[in-house]
Formats: C-alpha cells, sequence, structure tokens
C-alpha cells in the first residue's frame, strides 16, 4: 500500500474481516487437517532465552512464543499487515485515533474471556518493560470505552503508524490483565494462541499442547503469516533446542525429529534425493550482520570503525558462514521491499588494507584489545566472528573472540556497555518487515549501539522521524536511503550479506510451511 494508513488498511482487509469474507474467500475451503493427533517434534538451532515477547527479540523466543501468544494485527505470508485478535479497525479523519474492534468470544488459556481491559493491560505492560516501547512513543493515550472495543489516540498522524503496530520482532502480544503486572522474563505462559505451555526445559527443550478452547479466526481460510486460520491438528509440539548442525540432520535422518530449523548447505547436497525428507527454502531470510558499541574503546571512535569498515572481505565472511548459499548485498532491506536502496554501497567490501591501515593511525589506534562477541549456538555467527577477528588482525588489530551462547552472547549485548566492541547477529524478520520500523534497532531508544549518552546519531533520527511521519511511499523511500547511508558513513553496521534459510521436515508432515517462524498450527502428521 501507498500511504498506510487505517483506512486504506480497512478497505483492503479491515471491511472484509469485519463482513466475514471475500468472495475470494467463501470459494475456497477452510484448512482442514489431513490427519490429528501425535506430537511435532522439531529442532531449533539455538538456545531460548525466554517466551516473553513484550522484553525479547530474540528470534527463538518468537519461534516458540508464536504458537501460544497473538495479537491484534500481525503480518500476513507478504509480511503485510493483517488482523489477528481484533476484527477491524478505523482511523479517524485527521489521523490521530485508531479504533479497533475486539473479536468476541476469544479465550485465554485459563479459561477468562478476552476484553478490552486486557488490550489495554498488554499494552501498558508494554509500555512499561517493551524491548521496542519506542513504538508507543508517538501515542497520547489508550482507551478501552467499553469490553469490544480498544482506541488508540495519537499525539500526532503518522502515516507508516500500522506498519509499527503490526511488528512481530517483538509483537505487542495480549495477555490476561491480571498478569500485566509481571517483571519482565517473568510472564505466566497464558495467551490466546492454538497452543499452551506445558514445560520449557533450559538447553533443551520447550513443549506445548492443544488448547481445545482455541478459537480461530474465522474471517480467514488457512495458513497465512502469523495471522490466518489456525488449527491445532497435532496434541503436543517439542521444540528441541539441538545447536550442532550435524546432530540436527542425524535427527531427521533417523526420524527423531520430524523437522529442522535449519539444513546446512553439505547435507542438503547429500539429502536432496532422500525421499524421506522435503525440503523447505526461503530465498531471503536474513541480513547477516556485526554491530559495534559505541560506549567502549576503540568502537568509540569513528575513524576506527571504518578502519575494520574498510578491511572487510565480505566474500570470504560469507563463504566461511554460508558454505556458498548466499548473496552478496549491502543493503539493510531485501530486494523485495520498495525501500531496496543502493545507498552507501561504497562502504560495502572495500578489501583495502591500506586506507584500513591509514584510518588505524589516524584514530590513534595503539593496539588496544577489540572484543568480538559471539557464540555458537549460530554456527554463521561464529564462523563469520572468526573470520572477521583474523581479517582485523591482518591489519594491525588486537582482535579477540568472547563465545557465550546465545541467551547469554544477547543478553550482554543488550544489558552491558562494556567488555564488548562488536556484536554478531542476523536481523531476519525485522528487515522482512521492510520500511522505516525496520530500522527501529539503530534508533532512540532501542539503539543496539550504547551511544555514550544513550543518543542515537542526530543526521540519522533526523531522517527516520522524517521518513515515519512523511505520507508517501515515495518521499517515505527518500528517507529510508538517506537513513541507511548515514548507517554506512558512521560505520554503525557491518553488512556481511544474505543468507537463505532452508528448513526441512519428515516426508509424512503435512502442511508446514517455511516462514520467518517455525509455524507448527495446521501441521499434521500422517502416521
Amino acid at each position: 500500500m501507498d500511504a498506510l494508513t487505517a483506512r486504506h488498511f480497512m478497505s483492503a482487509l479491515g471491511v472484509t474481516c469485519f463482513l466475514g469474507m471475500s468472495s475470494t474467500a467463501l470459494a475456497q475451503a477452510r484448512f482442514e487437517c489431513t490427519a490429528k493427533g501425535g506430537e511435532f517434534i522439531f529442532a531449533l538451532e539455538a538456545k531460548i532465552p525466554t517466551y516473553d515477547q513484550h522484553v525479547s527479540t530474540s528470534a527463538q523466543s518468537r519461534n516458540v512464543a508464536s504458537l501460544m501468544f497473538e495479537s491484534l494485527i500481525t503480518r500476513d505470508e507478504k509480511m503485510q499487515p493483517t488482523l489477528s485478535l481484533a476484527e477491524s479497525v478505523s482511523e479517524s479523519q485527521d489521523g490521530l485515533v485508531y479504533t479497533f474492534k475486539i473479536r468476541q468470544g476469544v479465550p485465554f488459556h485459563n479459561g477468562k474471556i478476552m476484553t478490552s481491559a486486557d488490550v489495554l493491560a498488554s499494552y501498558e505492560r508494554y509500555r512499561k518493560v517493551g524491548v521496542d516501547k519506542s513504538v508507543l512513543g508517538v501515542v497520547d493515550r489508550l482507551e478501552a470505552p467499553d469490553a469490544s472495543t480498544f482506541v488508540v489516540v495519537m499525539k500526532e498522524p503518522q502515516a507508516t503508524y500500522l506498519e509499527s503496530f503490526s511488528n512481530i520482532a517483538p509483537p505487542i502480544v495480549i495477555i490476561p490483565k491480571e498478569n500485566a503486572g509481571a517483571e519482565a522474563m517473568q510472564l505466566p505462559a497464558v495467551g490466546t494462541g492454538p497452543f499452551q505451555f506445558v514445560e520449557f526445559v533450559a538447553d533443551s527443550h520447550f513443549k506445548v499442547k492443544r488448547f481445545d478452547g482455541f478459537k480461530p479466526n474465522t474471517a480467514q481460510t488457512g495458513t497465512n503469516g502469523l495471522g490466518g486460520y489456525k488449527v491445532a491438528c497435532v496434541d503436543t509440539v517439542n521444540f528441541r533446542m539441538i545447536v550442532e548442525p550435524q546432530a540436527r540432520v542425524a535427527a531427521l535422518e533417523t526420524g527423531e525429529v520430524h523437522g529442522v530449523e535449519d539444513m546446512p548447505r553439505p547435507s542438503q547436497k547429500r539429502l536432496a534425493n532422500n525421499p524421506n525428507i522435503k525440503f523447505q527454502p526461503m530465498e531471503n531470510f536474513w541480513v547477516h550482520l556485526s554491530y559495534p558499541n559505541l560506549s567502549f574503546p576503540p568502537t568509540d571512535n569513528l575513524k576506527f570503525r571504518q578502519a575494520v569498515q574498510a578491511a572487510l572481505d565480505m566474500d570470504e565472511i560469507m563463504e566461511a558462514s554460508s558454505d556458498g548459499l548466499h548473496r552478496m548485498d549491502h543493503a539493510l532491506q531485501f530486494p523485495t521491499s520498495p525501500y531496496y536502496s543502493p545507498a552507501g554501497k561504497e562502504h560495502y567490501n572495500q578489501k583495502n588494507k591500506d586506507k584500513a591501515k591509514r584510518l588505524l593511525q589516524e584514530a590513534g589506534y595503539k593496539g588496544e584489545k577489540v572484543v568480538l562477541l559471539t557464540n555458537k549456538d549460530y554456527t554463521v555467527m561464529y564462523n563469520a566472528s572468526l573470520v572477521m577477528s583474523e581479517q582485523m588482525k591482518a591489519v594491525g588489530i588486537n582482535a579477540e573472540l568472547l563465545v557465550h551462547d546465545w541467551p547469554a552472547a544477547l543478553a550482554k549485548s543488550v544489558k552491558e556497555t562494556q567488555g564488548w566492541n562488536y556484536f554478531y547477529t542476523g536481523w531476519t524478520s525485522v528487515v522482512g518487515q521492510t520500511g522505516l520500523p525496520s530500522l527501529r534497532n539503530l534508533t532512540d531508544p532501542n539503539n543496539v549501539h550504547k551511544p555514550k549518552d544513550n543518543k542515537s546519531d542526530a543526521i540519522l533520527m533526523e531522517n527516520w522521524n522524517a521518513g515515519l511521519r512523511a505520507k508517501t511511499l515515495d518521499e517515505r523511500k527518500v528517507f529510508f536511503a538517506k537513513a541507511q547511508q548515514r548507517i554506512y558513513d558512521e560505520a554503525l553496521a557491518l553488512t556481511f550479506g544474505v543468507l537463505p534459510k532452508v528448513a526441512a521436515v519428515r516426508s509424512n508432515v503435512d502442511g508446514f510451511q517455511n516462514f520467518f517462524v517455525p509455524r507448527a498450527w495446521n501441521v499434521s502428521i500422517r502416521k
């Protein structure tokens, strides 16, 4: 859509959902399971830090929490906003008031029926502890005038607000009002989703079971992003944390697990003709990158960051990260996005050791230790840090790896401003959602760089804010390009390239469709 306002959203989605189903949907049969019962066992490639969606941007948190929790609006298969727990949304003529009508009779896992009071309490909790609470910064107040109505009153119009409102990384999931006082990471596992919590054993597994009281969104007919018509076909889902790639593959081959989140390239080649395994590729899954800590020397020095930027051979890094299955790309959007831009490309993949050494001299670098914060759970991140470390040493930088498991590395990058210089990660659904909201990790108040004064770069913020307010797509694209240019001018992100994601399931698994999360609803296991 051009200007993604609620008026456009209503005409495209909300009215259809409010009335029931479109003529296209009416012509389609609603999803039905090919088989029912059993346990779907799925192997994750990294450990789960928490299921509290309000406080974590981790993909592994989203993987498990998406089965238990839902939000008012979410993203569809094409990563466009779509209704979930809301049945309609309308916008006032001045663009200041959004009115959501809530689907009726939706129960929580504890049996309580959801009302607007629960929605209001969920948003208020997010305002206090939410990892991306800046999404509510433009909100003046939240209201629940009656049990079925939730109202958002803005301080000023923002054409991109529903893009932010439907964010899935992380989403503002709806929880019972009585749980809204829970501290971060202490949220009871009670939502409205098709599965409910059974147990979470750290470093081992996360298990859920079918919620028999689940009320699907009957305005839709089947799997559709994180929305759609959902059915819990299996009795239980067991997410096992198997971080060693070959162990995951072996478990899939023997049938110990029904699916794996990530299939290494050599295993793809070896198992290509195995009739018992089906591959599920996604061409654009994540932007592979590292970013600096601006509070800890020497990465608080622009010249030093530019020296590292100049030294890196991204081809070598991506080859080591992916076994050859990757695309070289500098951008902070996928090519499928209207915001994809060449801005800043001159800073990418320079492989210029002489320039790097000159910049190190200008930075006054004296051989101080540079700490690369990484993990072995995600092999692609660890391999990138290994190669980058050697490339930095080749120009005289005293690089050293600090290796934790994924939850600990992520927690250190989020909570600590000392003791690390570069952090390794992959931006998946953040980028997949496209547009200005996808840059929230680099802007106030969520800035992952830990600037000393806790303020993001002024020029970056100026373009980001202007882009959020811009009314047309063409205007927003200009501001996005300017923001991306500034990010690379200031060496605020080291983009290595783009990685696909190839999941795989056993041939007796029906309904599994690879996405930014491994969706276990609408999945059946044939005997």
